[in-house]
């Protein structure tokens, strides 16, 4: 199992970035995936999850409105568009995979940055 995230990187506060989670090793259109985050010096933060047909997703209250997850099972990604980013957005994200026991793989994640 690989996942891989990309796509973080410096954006001024109001500003958008797309990240993507290139999955492999597994059947990805067969899990229910999931975005977390790690700001600096606090602890992982679930940000939004979303079914394995793409039809059901969820969101934290703090990026609900703002950030939407999606996934292309025909290429294997996951992906969280992120709009009116703020600086409390600033964090390590990672993509993970989630079982009935929770989390079992997750990527080395992608770094956003939200600051003027």
């Amino acid at each position: 199992v690989q996942l891989v995230e990309s796509g973080g990187g410096l954006v001024q506060p109001g500003g958008s970035l797309r990240l993507s989670c290139a999955a492999s090793g597994f059947t990805f259109s067969s899990y229910y995936m999931r975005w977390v985050r790690q700001a600096p010096g606090k602890g992982l933060e679930w940000v939004s999850d979303i079914k394995s047909g793409g039809g059901s997703t969820y969101y934290a209250d703090s990026v609900k409105g703002r950030f939407t997850i999606s996934r292309d099972n025909a290429k294997n990604t996951l992906y969280l568009q992120m709009n009116s980013l703020k600086p409390e957005d600033t964090a390590l994200y990672y993509c993970a995979r989630v079982t009935g026991n929770g989390m079992d793989y997750w990527g080395k994640g992608t770094l956003v940055t939200v600051s003027s």
